[in-house]
């Protein structure tokens, strides 16, 4: 069969990240190793395409047409299934992703014919089977049209490397920020916190699972690119697993350098695990920060405290690796919150932060616990950790806004932290610095919007 594997372009109500980070389709290249010894694959990445879906139905005829999605691509893969549909109701359109692993019912839709929300690179290969075949698709994990959702294992470690033959032409416009060009690479799923804000545990029901690190360097062997975003949803968990990935990295010679996602807790009790990793490569942590208030942390079951971020925070310093801090904003936050999370931020010197308003995001713990929404459940393209989904209650909508921008634009465009970002070289900085100032404009038509209607 002529399977058309497709990335959706972000929604225009969604904020931009994509002007500072496009990062490889991972899970599409996945798909495509599971089938393409039995079938014609083609990938399509819409965010860098700038022809139309119905040019490459046009031009690659699909037998079926496969989308992943986060929540807020759920209105794109609509418009996608509708379109693939009147150019032709013969082909079977299948959507995916995270968003479908924790709520597949988002993407029940007329023109969309099945969802796979569980063992997707199982599943999805059973399904080409079986569509290849003309047989009545019925697998548990699948959703489809007279076919309920039942409970499935979502446990699917992956029995092949991913395809990244099939994205080659657009493998130089992959980036996240500074690290360009770069590549994808995933080593374990699930994580075994229980943060009330996050759904990572929701898509592996509760599971934790790695995969064996001889095969994850043979993996990392193939790679070319020397800039190795490590995706996993925390890869800080075990320190013996850390410092045996780093004492493989040194027997294969692997001059890859590496950005990653880690707890401040790990960092702030294991220095010398950070010590040995940054010798071999470790460049850049995304820290779930949260907040500069223990309260909040509680609130958030966070596990961690106001101390230990900040020893995490010095311990990446000292080991010259980016802390790239993530920042929850609350909802009752009022000017003087702002100006405490400047305050702190500017102490510790941290100069990448990512400022996200509190978003009680479908299937996590927080789901339903607040009532004054902005917009509407099924309003999916705000639902991003970056639109305010929900009324705050101290500070207009306004107001909200531009208290966030004026924290992040004196953290980033402090002296200090430009002058650092000088390292990274004239063109990135450029580069990052369009992407930003399209992001800003979107903020900025919020401010003079002033609300948001349901």
């Amino acid at each position: 069969m002529k399977v058309l594997l497709v990335r959706p372009k972000p929604h225009p109500d969604t904020i931009g990240l994509q002007s500072i980070m496009v990062c490889e389709p991972l899970e599409l290249e996945y798909l495509a190793a599971a089938i393409k010894e039995r079938h014609q694959v083609e990938l399509v990445d819409m965010i860098l395409e700038k022809n139309s879906l119905e040019h490459f139905l046009v031009r690659y005829r699909p037998d079926v047409v496969a989308v992943t999605a986060y929540i807020s691509h759920v209105p794109v893969v609509k418009e996608y299934a509708k379109a693939v549909k009147q150019f032709d109701t013969a082909i079977t359109v299948v959507a995916g992703g995270v968003h479908a692993e924790v709520v597949p019912e988002d993407f029940s839709d007329e023109n969309i014919d099945y969802v796979v929300y569980a063992k997707g690179l199982a599943n999805f290969s059973l399904l080409i089977g079986e569509l290849e075949a003309g047989s009545r698709v019925s697998l548990p994990g699948v959703l489809s049209e007279g076919q309920p959702k039942v409970p499935a294992d979502n446990r699917d470690l992956p029995m092949v490397f991913p395809d990244r033959t099939i994205t080659a032409r657009y493998r130089g416009q992959y980036y996240y920020m500074y690290h360009q060009p770069c590549a994808l690479l995933k080593t374990s799923y699930g994580c075994p916190f229980s943060c009330n804000f996050c759904f990572c545990r929701e898509i592996t029901g509760g599971s934790y699972y790695v995969r064996d690190l001889e095969e994850v360097i043979a993996e990392l062997l193939l790679i070319k690119e020397r800039e190795i975003y490590i995706v996993d949803d925390n890869f800080l968990v075990d320190p013996i697993r850390v410092e045996r990935f780093c004492e493989l990295l040194q027997k294969h010679r692997l001059d890859k350098r590496f950005l990653i996602y880690g707890r401040a807790d790990f960092i702030a009790e294991h220095e010398e695990t950070v010590a040995k990793f940054a010798q071999v490569g470790l460049r850049a942590v995304i820290v779930g920060i949260e907040s500069p208030d223990s309260t909040e942390l509680a609130q958030y079951n966070k596990q961690s405290s106001v101390e230990i971020n900040e020893r995490a925070i010095a311990i990446l310093e000292q080991y010259h690796v980016d802390c790239y801090a993530t920042m929850i904003m609350g909802l009752d936050w009022d000017k003087r919150d702002f100006d405490r999370l400047f305050r702190w931020l500017s102490k510790n010197k941290l100069q990448f932060v990512n400022l996200q308003p509190l978003t009680p995001l479908p299937g996590t713990a927080l789901e339903g616990q607040y009532n004054d929404l902005l917009i509407d459940p099924t309003d999916y393209a705000r639902w991003d950790l970056a639109n305010l989904v929900v009324r705050p209650t101290a500070l207009s909508v306004r107001s909200y806004y531009l208290q966030m921008l004026w924290v992040y634009f004196k953290i980033t465009l402090s002296p200090g932290s430009l002058f650092k970002n000088l390292r990274y070289g004239l063109r990135p900085n450029l580069k990052l610095s369009l992407g930003v100032t399209k992001i800003t404009w979107q903020y900025l038509q919020k401010i003079i919007k002033g609300q948001q209607a349901k």
